[in-house]
């Protein structure tokens, strides 16, 4: 049975480790706050309300997709086409094309970062390979002027990032809730690991900065995770409600079995 992505392919690993996952949604939660189309996620108030609860079932929905044979991952990508489809009917207008590549774009950048901050840079083919999956998801979701080449992204992505993005009143209430269901100092942790991941422009517009401790944290991090002591970095980090979806994230990964039935349930 053919699969959508290949079963040696550089993006099931990105999308089939729970650490990586996670900095991958911290970086996109950072930028998704100052992007100008940011009021979309707050027609249906789920991502405002739950924005925790929302990152997992967002990951799961792309994991469907990373792990699915190639007809699932056609009819889950077109499930979600149609989800945002009914949200534009519900509102009177068209979410922008520009926001959707915005969203596409992210998921490939910072995928490519978090992978990087946790493991190794990618090759030159490994972010071909990248590009080419997620584009295959834009292409699947009918998004126009997607760029053919991984190169011709990067100039796209630095005008996007030049022109999409800019602080709120919906930048600020996002943060709120980011706090609100973290905590003092987990929200205070969760915004120096995005500095670390963000490109420039969104660091700056979210005055973000990792401090000196941080980058040394990845370090221990990675040599806790060689000594087998993940487990007990998560219960320090993550609020004990979500660990079991922190840890169902690596277990579910590489085993496409019963997805299906699981996306049905999520959406």
């Amino acid at each position: 049975m053919q699969t959508f992505v290949r079963k040696d392919s550089i993006v099931r690993k990105i999308w089939g480790n729970s650490e990586v996952i996670l900095l991958i949604f911290a970086g996109a939660a950072a930028e998704f706050a100052v992007n100008k189309a940011v009021d979309w996620l707050f027609f249906t108030n789920k991502l405002p309300a739950d924005p925790i609860g929302r990152l997992f079932s967002t990951v799961r929905y792309a994991q469907e997709i990373v792990f699915a044979d190639e007809a699932a991952a056609r009819k889950a990508i077109g499930r979600m086409s149609a989800i945002h489809g009914g949200v534009e009917r519900q509102r009177g207008y068209q979410i922008p094309d520009w926001a959707y590549r915005d969203v596409l774009y992210m998921l490939i950048d910072y995928s490519e970062r978090a992978y990087a901050l946790l493991q190794r840079p990618l090759t030159a083919a490994e972010q071909e390979e990248l590009f080419r999956v997620f584009r295959g998801v834009g292409e699947g979701m009918h998004i126009p002027g997607l760029p053919a080449t991984y190169a011709a992204w990067q100039v796209d992505r630095q005008l996007h990032l030049q022109n999409n993005l800019a602080v709120s009143p919906f930048t600020i209430k996002l943060f709120e809730r980011y706090r609100w269901q973290l905590g003092p100092w987990r929200y205070d942790l969760l915004r120096r690991v995005q500095a670390l991941l963000v490109p420039g422009r969104v660091k700056e517009l979210l005055q973000l900065d990792a401090g000196p401790v941080i980058p040394h944290s990845i370090k221990l991090f990675k040599v806790l995770e060689w000594l087998r002591l993940k487990p007990l970095v998560q219960r320090i980090l993550l609020p004990a409600q979500y660990l079991q979806e922190v840890r169902q994230l690596e277990q579910d990964g590489p085993n496409p079995d019963g997805r299906d039935e699981k996306m049905t349930r999520m959406v």
